[in-house]
C-alpha cells in the first residue's frame, strides 16, 4: 500500500502521511502506554513513536531523497536539504495520555504541501500550498473558508513564556476587552490552528519564538495562510527568523482588535 504513494503529488503524501499517523494514534487510544520523558512537563508515549514511524514510512516511499525532521526521531537526511518534511506524529500527547481525544497529527513540507489530521473526527485538513480544503471520510472535499462568526480564541497557556514579562497569555485573557468581544478556549494541540483555516474558531494565539519551521507548527501555519487567514507573530511582524509566537486570526479585524489587546496589556 505505501508504494501506492509513489508517483502522487506533496499533497497526496502529506494526507497520506497525516492519515497513517492518525490510524495509529486512533487504534492505540486507550491501551496502556509506557512514556520516554523528555524534559520537565513533557513526555512522548509509545503511540508518539509509533505513529511517527507510520508517517515516516510514506514518506519514504514516495520521497526517498527527501529529509525529514521528526518531534521523536529528529533529523534524517541530509541537514542541508531543499525539501524538509516536519513532523508531529502526535500533538496533543497530555491530552492523549488521561483519555482526551483533542489531538493532532501533522506533517508539512518546509514551504510547501502539509496536512493536519483529526484522528477521532475523522477530518484531514490540507493544503498544497495555493488553496486549503479539508477532506472526511465518504464525502467530497470542501474548500476551508475562515470566519470570526464563532468568537471563540484559542489561547496556548503551556510554556515556556519567552515573552514574558512584555507578553503573558493568561493576561489577554484578564484583558477587559476580550470578554466583550471574544469567548476563550484551551485546546492544548495545533489542531486549533485547522479549527481557524475552517472556521471553527475565530483565532488562536501562542507565545514563542520563530514557529514558523516547528514541527508543531508547520501544518497548521501552511493551512491558514493558504485558506487566506492574518498570520503574524505576537508583536504584530511576519513570522520567520525574527518573528515571536504566532498570533492567527480569520480576518483582519479580529487580528487587529487582538493585537490592540496584547499591545495596551489592559
Amino acid at each position: 500500500m505505501i508504494n501506492s504513494y509513489t508517483g502522487s503529488d506533496d499533497a497526496d503524501v502529506a494526507i497520506a502521511g497525516a492519515r497513517a499517523g492518525a490510524d495509529v494514534v486512533r487504534n492505540m487510544y486507550g491501551q496502556w502506554l509506557s512514556r520516554i520523558d523528555k524534559a520537565a512537563g513533557d513526555f512522548a508515549t509509545a503511540a508518539d513513536v509509533a505513529a511517527e514511524a507510520s508517517i515516516l514510512d510514506v514518506i519514504r516511499s514516495a520521497r526517498p531523497h527527501d529529509a525529514v525532521l521528526g518531534e521523536e526521531g529528529g533529523q534524517q537526511g541530509a541537514a542541508d536539504s531543499v525539501r524538509l518534511w516536519l513532523v508531529d506524529p502526535l500533538c496533543g500527547t497530555l491530552n492523549y495520555a488521561v483519555g482526551n481525544m483533542l489531538v493532532a497529527v501533522n506533517v508539512a513540507l518546509r514551504d510547501g504541501a502539509a496536512a493536519v489530521a483529526d484522528p477521532f473526527n475523522g477530518e484531514v485538513f490540507f493544503t498544497d500550498g495555493e488553496t486549503a480544503w479539508v477532506r472526511h471520510d465518504g464525502a467530497d472535499d470542501a474548500l476551508l473558508t475562515p470566519t470570526p462568526a464563532s468568537r471563540l480564541v484559542d489561547v496556548n497557556l503551556d510554556p515556556p513564556f519567552p515573552s514574558a514579562p512584555g507578553f503573558r497569555a493568561v493576561d489577554l485573557l484578564a484583558h477587559p476587552e476580550f470578554g466583550e468581544r471574544f469567548r476563550p478556549r484551551v485546546v492544548s494541540t495545533t489542531l486549533a490552528l485547522a479549527w481557524v483555516a475552517a472556521g471553527k474558531r475565530a483565532a488562536y494565539v501562542t507565545d514563542g519564538g520563530d514557529l514558523s519551521g516547528s514541527v508543531h507548527f508547520a501544518a497548521g501555519i501552511a493551512l491558514c495562510r493558504a485558506a487566506g487567514c492574518v498570520v503574524t507573530g505576537i508583536d504584530g511582524a511576519p513570522i520567520g527568523e525574527t518573528g515571536r509566537g504566532l498570533v492567527v486570526a480569520a480576518d483582519d479585524d479580529t487580528h487587529g482588535r487582538l493585537m490592540s489587546m496584547i499591545g495596551s496589556r489592559g
